[in-house]
């Protein structure tokens, strides 16, 4: 899978999204919409089984839209740590550079990245820095990681604005990975850039929140 990149990722890396306070929720963001009693709700036989079955699905896509709501501020807090562990080592041509059990500095490559678990860290690269924020090598496969690496490929290489592609085929998933490993160990990529890759798929996890909320407005309103 071969791409061209076009972004930059020269942003300056004190900038931050602008996101609620942690633990703040916005006013009716993140409540589900309790079912509104439609006023012939009782209406008997087919009627009102059909006001209850439009009920419910209305209810349980809230409920969706809200959990997902939820998971991109957690995925950008996700990303926040990891622009975090670049910021204090990077590396290249390896997911981790960490101190043995004797002091000596070791990298990890993915194939060997359990080698670094409970490991003082010393730098990661752009993919070993999002596992690590997820909790280290052990959280490699997890969803939160997976889908963290979806906003920043995304923030790589989509166009600005386009909605998330979330759950691609594992194939596509792993040439992803591929391609940001490749764009971490480019000659002349640098920490700085990492950095700002990281903050703008930050600010992608704001704006597909957004967009989320936005659904969530227009369905209740309708």
């Amino acid at each position: 899978m071969t791409l061209e990149f076009r972004v930059p990722h020269d942003v300056d890396t004190d900038a931050s999204p602008t996101t609620p306070r942690p633990g703040v929720l916005p006013p009716a963001t993140l409540r589900p919409t309790p079912a509104v009693a439609h006023t012939d709700r009782h209406r008997p036989g087919l009627r009102g089984l059909l006001d209850r079955w439009a009920a419910r699905r209305a209810a349980d896509r809230d409920r969706r839209l809200v959990a997902h709501v939820r998971e991109l501020g957690e995925l950008q807090r996700l990303l926040t740590d990891a622009r975090g562990v670049v910021e204090r080592g990077w590396v290249q041509h390896a997911w981790f550079t960490y101190l043995d059990e004797h002091g000596r500095e070791r990298t990890a490559s993915s194939a060997a990245a359990t080698e670094a678990q409970g490991r003082p860290l010393v730098g990661a690269c752009l993919v070993g820095a999002v596992v690590s924020a997820a909790g280290g090598p052990q959280a490699v496969h997890t969803q939160p990681v997976q889908r963290a690496l979806d906003l920043v490929w995304h923030a790589l290489a989509a166009d600005e604005g386009r909605p998330v592609l979330w759950t691609p085929a594992p194939d596509v998933r792993t040439a992803r990975v591929r391609d940001l490993t490749r764009w971490n160990d480019a000659p002349d990529r640098t920490r700085e850039q990492v950095a700002s890759l990281l903050l703008t798929a930050e600010r992608v996890a704001v704006h597909e929140s957004a967009r989320v909320t936005a659904r969530r407005v227009a369905a209740s309103a309708t």
